[in-house]
């Protein structure tokens, strides 16, 4: 994609609500995700945009920009999984960097943990690739798993919870 496109499209969505865009043009697929992912809702499938519906809202002068919610709305989403985990004597396990969360080695292996079972301390629990590397995701502590809290090929922020265990 070239860098210039980017720009635009980037300026485009400048101050306004949007959070996450797909963008397919070809063969080429752009997904942004723009400051803390909001609540789970139903995937809706991505239509590519015509160049006669893009050029319009490219046009649209830019809403006044306004602080950035991103932070605010990361330390909250993750206070408030402390206190969830808190109350409940449970903890998450959670994403060391931004990348895709994959729960097996590949689409036809069998996913690394499953909800019920009993894992050890250093046991492999998912795979998080970022930037072409392959990064496992191991168990800091032994623990029941009650909870995968991430589609499987779903992309992950830092710090975002990925699974909920409860003590062993």
């Amino acid at each position: 994609m070239d860098v210039d496109k980017l720009k635009a499209i980037l300026e485009a969505l400048q101050g306004t609500d949007v959070t996450r865009l797909t963008w397919v043009s070809g063969q080429e697929t752009l997904d942004l995700r723009l400051g803390y992912p909001a609540p789970a809702t139903p995937d809706i499938q991505a239509v590519p945009m015509h160049a006669s519906i893009a050029a319009p809202l490219a046009a649209q002068p830019a809403a006044p920009a306004r602080a950035n919610p991103a932070p605010a709305a990361a330390a909250a989403a993750e206070q408030a999984a402390a206190e969830r985990a808190a109350d409940q004597k449970t903890f998450t396990v959670n994403s060391p960097f931004v990348g895709t969360f994959y729960r097996s080695a590949s689409p036809d292996s069998p996913a690394f943990v499953d909800t019920g079972q009993v894992v050890k301390k250093g046991q492999v629990l998912c795979i998080v690739e970022a930037m072409k590397l392959m990064n496992e995701i191991e168990a800091e502590q032994p623990g029941r798993l009650l909870e995968v809290l991430v589609q499987n090929g779903s992309p992950v922020e830092y710090g975002e919870p990925l699974f909920r265990f409860e003590p062993v």
